[in-house]
């Protein structure tokens, strides 16, 4: 065991798991203060279910198989075969490895919540997110990290710019078309410190999110961190001078959404590209963010309540394309060739069309069992007090 490297991802692990606390701050500072607790509530959810998971089959599921497969094999059934002493090529424990991917398993369904909040049933959440981790997230892993053909094809995916937030972006987007709109959208945004502490704190967990991919402390988790850095502040400063152009003003919410688009584009890349990489990242994940949000979103006509697509979604697809750029060595940007362009559009394709048809296949057999939407009394009344009978207590 590597001592050093072993010290590493358990802080890099620690650090994920913050950034879902921080994602319930960040989306329930945002909504009415009708469904704060709800929201934040659905966020925390996958700390206790995509954990059990996990655990169960997940990493089996995603880790445990041969290449060119769609999914792992059930050879690893509740860590079954995998002593605590097993060593990873970089000497990690295994078991250690899978925590640290657990944290993502975490992360990912937590992500889409934010698109249905104030008018989706608690338990089919639970059956939904269940089902979705099983047909569409661990395919995802497996296929990308765990051997499977995009491995194969030299899919560049740092720290989950498919597996997480394109797969989180287009899952987000299925479930509020099927969802519908809201009755009542909000106007006013509950508590506008939460939404800024909650960014903190995902911007802090994000140095584990990408840095911790490397899997050693070595150069790649260095780049990693400054790159993670240079992105996320520079998409600050482009979405606010995109907000001063167009309306004139600039918005403390519109700052947070600038930082979390820049962390997004820059997942895939983090370990690959340079400074001048990471600012074209940064500054093109608020362009087309940004552009979908204000311009694109209403010909859709899909109420996505907390703009879970055109963050993770857009500035997901931008930074997995982007990936084929300005990586450093396979990049079109710095060695003239196309092939890993290409590679990096195909998977992100595929990425889309696979976890758009999986969701949408897996929302309309759910449809058939048990009702999606809450009632419109509790819609009406708010799902704090309807369903969980809790306030938000205003601490800020």
């Amino acid at each position: 065991m590597n001592t050093i490297n072993t010290l590493f991802i358990i802080v890099a692990s620690i650090l994920v798991l913050i950034m879902t606390p921080g994602l319930a701050l960040f989306y329930g500072g945002q909504v009415s203060k009708r469904n704060s607790v709800n929201t934040m509530l659905t966020v925390l959810l996958p700390c206790g279910l995509s954990v059990a998971l996990w655990l169960i089959c997940g990493y089996s599921l995603s880790f445990s198989g041969g290449a060119h497969q769609l999914i792992g094999n059930l050879n690893h059934v509740l860590m079954r075969g995998i002593p605590l002493t097993a060593l990873t090529g970089t000497k990690l424990p295994v078991p250690l490895f899978s925590l640290f991917q657990m944290m993502f398993a975490i992360i990912t369904p937590a992500l889409f919540v934010g698109a249905v909040v104030g008018r989706m049933r608690f338990g089919y959440l639970v059956v939904f997110i269940t089902f979705w981790s099983l047909l569409v997230y661990y395919p995802l892993v497996h296929l990308v990290w765990g051997g499977g053909f995009l491995a194969d094809w030299g899919t560049l995916d740092f720290a989950g710019g498919t597996v997480v937030h394109i797969n989180a972006g287009i899952t987000a987007l299925v479930l509020a078309s099927r969802v519908g709109a809201r009755k009542q959208p909000q106007t006013r945004h509950v508590n506008l410190a939460a939404v800024l502490l909650g960014t903190t704190l995902l911007w802090l967990g994000w140095y584990g999110f990408n840095a911790g991919s490397a899997l050693a402390l070595n150069n790649a988790a260095v780049i990693a961190t400054i790159t993670t850095t240079i992105s996320a502040s520079l998409a600050l400063l482009s979405w606010l001078s995109l907000e001063y152009l167009t309306t004139k003003k600039v918005t403390l919410l519109g700052a947070c959404t600038g930082t979390v688009c820049g962390l997004v584009a820059i997942t895939p890349a983090a370990g690959y590209v340079d400074v001048i990489g990471a600012m074209g990242i940064g500054i093109g994940a608020s362009l087309v963010s940004f552009s979908y949000i204000r311009y694109l979103k209403s010909y859709f006509k899909i109420d996505d309540a907390l703009d879970v697509f055109g963050c993770h979604g857009m500035s997901g697809i931008w930074g997995s394309i982007a990936t084929g750029l300005f990586a450093t060595r396979q990049g079109l940007l710095y060695t003239g060739s196309w092939r890993q362009l290409g590679i990096q559009v195909l998977a992100t394709g595929f990425t889309i069309i696979f976890t758009w048809l999986m969701a949408l296949l897996l929302t309309k057999i759910l449809a058939l069992l048990i009702p999606m939407r809450v009632s419109p009394h509790t819609e009406e009344v708010g799902l704090d007090q309807s369903l969980h009978d809790e306030h938000l207590v205003n601490l800020f």
